[in-house]
Order: C-alpha cells, then structure tokens, then sequence
C-alpha cells in the first residue's frame, strides 16, 4: 500500500518565495467565455484537449497569430485571443503563492458582525463597496497591513482585519497539528467511474485530495494520504492506515455517476458511526455553500472504509461526472478549489467546536 505524508520542506519552499521580492515580466489571459475550447495546436484544425470557463486566469507560455499557448496542471493548450483577455504585469513585486499571504493561516473567514464594511482598498478612506451580513463566509486572497483582501463570487475588497481577528485566530488553529488522512476513491486498474467526456473518478478524485492537501498543509495540517497517484490501494488498507495513524479526520473523496439520468446532480456526504456525524454535515454544509450544487445532505453509509474507521470519517460523493454540464465544470481548477473551501471549512468548524 502506497502513501505519502505532505511534510514541511513544501512549505519551507513556499515561504521562501513568499519573502524575497522579484521582478515579474508575466502575461495572462483571462477567460471571457463558458465551455472555451483548448486546442493542441494553434487552430481548430488541432485536436479539442479540453474546455476553460469565464474569468479564470492561465499564465502565457507562447503565441502564434490569433492563439496563444497557455500553461494548465501539467500542460500546455491554445486558444483563441477572440474569447480572451490579454494583460501583462512588468513590476517589482513580492511572489505569492496563489496570491495568499501565508501569515493569515487561512483561506477564508466568517464574518462576526452584521453590516461589515468591506472597502475597495485597503484604508478607512477608501469607498465602502459592500456590507458583509453576520455569519457570511469570504475567501481571504492576500493582505496589505492590517486589512485582508477577500472576496466571493459577486465582490472583491478589504476588509479591517481587527474586525474578524478572532475569527482569524479560531480558524488558523483549528486544524494547525491535525492529522488528517485523505483518500481519493478508487486508482490504478481500478478507475472508478468514467464521465461522458472520458474523464476517469479515480484521476479526478487524486486532483482533488492533491489540492485540498496543499490547502490543509498550508494551515498547520499534517497530511496523510491512503495512495500514491494512479496506484491501487485495498479498501481495508485506507481505513487500517487512518487508525494507525490516530487520524484527527480521515476523508475519503468519490464522484458519482448515473449514466441513464443524465440530469441528476448534488453532493452529499456520508458517515457511518453515529459520533461522526457532526464532522458529515459540517462538511456537506459548506461544500454547499462554496459550489452551489444540489444539497442531497448528510447521512448513514455502509462504506468499508468507514465502517472499518475508528476514527472520525465521512466519504464525499463530490458530484455526478454523468451529469454533462458537471462533467465539464469539475475538471475546472476554479470549481475545484470551491471544492476544497468548503472541505476546509467545515473542517475549521469540526475542529473549533
């Protein structure tokens, strides 16, 4: 049985390209369209690899005439300037990862109080763009002195981070020393469900514990998971390791499919002792929230690998990859990373409670 414990040379890495300032010549797109196609080549003659969606940003590798070649998870595509943006930022700056400031320790809040100013600078000078409402989750994407940058899927702004230090300071530590093991479904013979697309669970479930990983390492977690990429890992072996390694949390992560009902869609997320369901609907709570996709709650399931848990463990149905419009969404890394907000998050509330 293949695993791998995320350890802290990552994140020693990353906090040194965090503190030493660079010059950056960099060009990005933005996406201006839905379901934009990505070609091998520079023309609709080249074999479709893919689609990209509106406003995600992709670094420039290259450009030949109408294309430019851009740089995804592992490989390069083009597409057309038609449907994009071109910018180009040439200036001193200091290199983010992912454009978080790590001193935050993490990668969203709550807001505590009812008809939070959220500004679009970060200054009290600066005009109010938005009241955030009591209880409202951001995503926290970078901070200049003592105001956050957050954001959701409708605002951008700052906000006084005096306003929302408890609430910092509660989520930070609620997962710094965790053990959590991961478990992306099924692997190697074993491919688990395939999509319309050809899209395969098990490759599709490794993308998601691999960034949901990076997440949780970046917030003091220690990361286990129960297979390397693309091997083969027995049902009781995963959940054998988690009480083996006393996990704190042990999450196992699968996409659905029902090919005949190609319409059917949600998430939702199962737990098989009793004791753990708290942890169950925390998380399908605000996976919810962050996605948007259908809430099919919070129950019992006869699951092996979390029947045979002793430990705390629920098992995530992220999706239908039967479902051809979710087919296409979830591969996206915009839809993932709403993915892995919601998973952090309900961990952050498993864990403060």
């Amino acid at each position: 049985m293949g695993y791998k414990k995320t350890i802290g040379i990552t994140l020693c890495l990353l906090l040194i390209t965090w503190c030493f300032p660079v010059t950056a010549s960099t060009k990005e797109v933005i996406v201006n369209e839905n379901y934009l196609n990505l070609r091998s080549g520079p023309g609709t003659d080249y074999d479709k690899l893919g689609q990209v969606h509106q406003n995600e940003q992709y670094p420039i590798v290259g450009q030949e005439g109408d294309w430019v070649e851009i740089q995804l998870d592992g490989y390069t595509a083009w597409i057309s300037t038609d449907y994009v943006t071109i910018q180009e930022d040439s200036s001193e700056q200091e290199v983010k990862d992912v454009g978080l400031d790590h001193s935050v320790e993490q990668t969203s809040i709550t807001i505590p109080f009812e008809k939070t100013h959220i500004r679009n600078g970060p200054s009290s000078d600066d005009e109010i763009v938005y009241f955030a409402e009591e209880g409202e989750t951001l995503s926290v994407t970078g901070k200049t002195d003592n105001w956050l940058k957050v954001e959701n899927d409708t605002i951008e702004g700052y906000v006084l981070s005096d306003l929302v230090k408890d609430e910092i300071k509660e989520t930070s530590e609620g997962l710094k020393g965790k053990t959590i093991v991961l478990d992306p479904g099924h692997g190697g013979f074993d491919s688990g469900a395939i999509s319309p697309t050809n899209v395969q669970e098990k490759d599709l479930a490794y993308k998601t514990a691999d960034i949901l990983a990076q997440e949780l390492t970046m917030l003091g977690a220690i990361v286990i998971t129960t297979r390397e990429e693309d091997t083969f890992a027995s049902l009781a072996s995963r959940a054998t390791l988690s009480n083996t390694v006393n996990a704190d949390a042990f999450i196992s992560l699968h996409y659905n499919s029902v090919p005949d009902l190609p319409t059917v869609t949600g998430i939702s997320t199962y737990y098989s002792h009793e004791q753990y369901a708290e942890l169950a609907r925390y998380i399908q709570q605000e996976i919810i929230k962050e996605s948007g996709d259908r809430d099919r709650g919070a129950e019992f399931g006869d699951f092996q690998v979390i029947r045979q848990n002793l430990m705390p463990a629920v098992l995530i149905e992220l999706g239908f990859m039967s479902n051809p419009e979710m087919d296409t969404l979830m591969t996206t890394n915009a839809y993932q990373k709403k993915l892995v907000s919601g998973i952090v998050n309900g961990l952050q509330r498993y864990f403060s409670n």
